[in-house]
C-alpha cells in the first residue's frame, strides 16, 4: 500500500476514527497491530509470516538473554538472533546475487550454477525491520534495556505501519514507553501530523515522482541520449530520491503524530551540508546512527588505532552499501562514500559543531559536497554494471546536444524547488507552515498543496517508493 495512492488515503480514513473510539490502551495498540499487518499484507499476505517470525524470535530471545547470567548463553541467544534475521533477509535478498557472483568467478573453468537461481520475490521492507528488530536484541545483551513482556506490545513496536516499510528504524527505548501508554493525540500533533502528511506527499509527488519519470526514461533508454542529458538525469536523480525519501519520511512521522506517536527525524535537509560528515549526520538518520553503534562500533570504532578506525570505517559503508540491494553498484556506492568519510577524517582531525547554513562562503562547500554525493548516485541508480560503462562512456566521450538549454533549465528549475524548501526547513523548521499567525492562510496554502497532489495522483499512475526495494 502506497502513501501516495487513494487507497491509503480511505486506509487512514478508516483506521483513525476507530482508533479514536477505542477506549482502553489494550484495545488501542491490539487494533493498531492488526492494521499495521492488514497494510503490510496489502502486497503479499505470505509476508506477514515473515514479520511475524521475527517478532516471536526476538520476542522470547530477548526475555530469555535478559533472565540469564550466563555469558555464554548470552552471546548463543544473541547469535541465534542474529542467525535468524539476517538468515532470512540473506536468502530472500542475497541469494541470487551470491549465484550469480559464484558464478563469474567459475566461468572460466567451465562451470554452471544456473540451476541453483530461485524465482524469490523480496518481502517490502525486509531490511528495515529486521534491524529494528535486532536492534533491540542487541541492547538487551549490552544492558541497555529491559525487554517488554507484553508480546502485543513488542509486535506493535516491529510492524508499526508508518515506518515499517521504510523507516525511520526506530530504537525500542524510543518507540516502546510510547506504546505502553494510551495513545491519544495533542491538538498539537493533529496539527503537525497533518501539515508533514502534506508537505510530505508534495515533495514525493510534485518533486519526486515529477523528477523520477524523466530520470527512469532517460536511464532505460540510455542509447538515445547525449552527454548532457544523461548528467542531468544523474543530477535529477540525486533529487528524486531525496524528494522520494524525504517526503516518505514526513509523511511516516505525520501519520505516526495522528496516532500519539512521535517518531525519530530521518533527514535534516542534507543537501545543505558542507562535508561528507555532515552530510551522513543529516542523511538517512535512522540508518547511519543504526551502523554507527551496531556496526562501526562493536568492529572497534576509533578505539583501536588510526588504522583501524579507517578499516572499520570502510567495512562499515561497504556493508551500508550492501544493505541498500544485492548489487556490486551498491558496494561500490558504499566503497566510494566511505573513501570520502576516511579522507574527511584524515583531513579534519577535530570534531566540528554544524551550524545552520547562514555564510555565503559556505555556499562552495555546500555545492562540492552534493557534486561528490550526485556522483555517487551514479552507481546507485544504474541497474548493471553495463548501464554504469554506458553512462561513463557518453560522460567521457562527449556528445554535443541541441537540447541541452532544455535540460539545463529542468535541472536548474528543480535544484532551486528543492533548495528553497530546504532553506525555508533549516531556517523554520518541518512544520514551518504553522508559522503562519492566520489560521485560514496557514490552512488555505495547506489545502491548495494537498488538492494540486491529488489531482496529479489521480491523472499519473503513483511511482512506488524507492526505498521499499531495500
Amino acid at each position: 500500500m502506497l502513501f501516495n495512492s487513494f487507497i491509503f488515503l480511505i486506509f487512514l480514513a478508516v483506521v483513525l476514527p476507530i482508533f479514536y473510539l477505542l477506549p482502553k490502551k489494550s484495545y488501542k495498540n491490539i487494533f493498531l497491530l492488526a492494521a499495521s499487518y492488514f497494510f503490510y499484507g496489502y502486497w503479499d499476505w505470505r509476508f506477514c509470516l515473515l514479520l511475524l517470525l521475527s517478532t516471536v524470535v526476538d520476542y522470547y530471545i530477548g526475555l530469555k538473554i535478559y533472565k540469564t547470567d550466563d555469558d555464554r548463553k548470552r552471546k548463543l541467544l544473541l547469535y541465534a538472533s542474529l542467525g535468524v534475521n539476517l538468515g532470512i533477509l540473506g536468502f530472500f535478498k542475497y541469494f541470487n546475487f551470491f549465484v550469480d557472483s559464484f558464478q563469474t568467478m567459475i566461468n572460466n573453468f567451465g562451470g554452471n550454477v544456473d540451476s541453483l537461481h530461485l524465482n524469490i520475490i523480496l518481502p517490502v521492507g525486509i531490511s528495515f525491520y529486521t534491524f529494528q528488530t535486532l536492534s533491540y536484541t542487541f541492547d538487551i545483551y549490552r544492558k541497555k534495556l529491559e525487554p517488554t513482556e507484553n508480546i502485543i506490545d513488542f509486535a506493535l513496536f516491529v510492524s508499526f505501519f508508518p515506518q515499517l516499510v521504510a523507516g525511520p528504524i526506530e530504537r525500542a527505548k524510543d518507540l516502546l514507553p510510547q506504546l505502553y501508554k494510551k495513545l491519544s493525540p495533542t491538538k498539537d500533533q493533529l496539527k503537525e501530523g497533518a501539515t508533514l502528511i502534506v508537505l510530505g506527499l508534495f515533495r514525493k509527488v510534485m518533486i519526486g515522482d515529477t523528477a523520477g519519470r524523466i530520470v527512469d526514461h532517460i536511464f532505460s533508454n540510455l542509447h538515445l541520449y547525449k552527454s548532457i542529458e544523461i548528467i542531468a538525469a544523474v543530477l535529477l536523480f540525486g533529487i528524486q530520491i531525496y524528494a522520494d525519501f524525504s517526503g516518505y519520511s514526513k509523511i511516516a512521522r505525520g501519520t505516526a503524530k495522528l496516532l500519539g506517536i512521535e517518531l525519530m527525524i530521518n533527514f535534516e535537509q542534507p543537501y545543505l551540508s558542507r562535508n561528507i560528515t555532515e552530510f551522513w549526520r543529516r542523511w538517512h538518520i535512522s540508518l547511519s546512527s543504526w551502523l554507527k553503534d551496531y556496526l562501526y562500533i562493536t568492529l572497534g570504532g576509533n578505539r583501536k588505532g588510526e588504522a583501524r578506525t579507517y578499516a572499520n570505517l570502510m567495512i562499515t559503508m561497504l556493508l551500508g552499501g550492501l544493505w541498500h540491494g544485492a548489487s556490486w553498484n551498491f558496494v561500490i556506492w558504499g566503497g566510494l562514500h566511505g573513501i570520502y568519510l576516511a579522507t574527511h577524517k584524515f583531513m579534519i582531525k577535530s570534531k566540528t559543531e554544524y551550524d545552520p547554513i547562514t555564510r555565503l562562503k559556505d555556499i562552495p562547500k555546500v555545492l562540492l559536497t552534493f557534486v561528490l554525493v550526485a556522483f555517487t548516485w551514479l552507481f546507485f541508480r544504474a541497474t548493471s554494471w553495463e548501464s554504469t560503462q554506458m553512462i561513463f562512456s557518453a560522460i567521457f566521450d562527449w556528445q554535443p546536444s541541441e537540447y541541452a538549454h532544455i535540460f539545463i533549465q529542468i535541472v536548474v528549475s528543480y535544484f532551486i524547488l528543492n533548495f528553497a524548501l530546504d532553506i525555508i526547513e533549516n531556517r523554520f523548521g518541518h512544520t514551518f507552515m504553522l508559522r503562519f499567525k492566520s489560521m485560514s492562510v496557514r490552512l488555505g496554502i495547506l489545502l491548495s498543496l494537498f488538492i494540486v497532489t491529488l489531482v496529479y495522483i489521480f491523472q499519473s499512475k503513483p511511482l512506488p517508493f524507492i526505498y521499499f526495494q531495500f
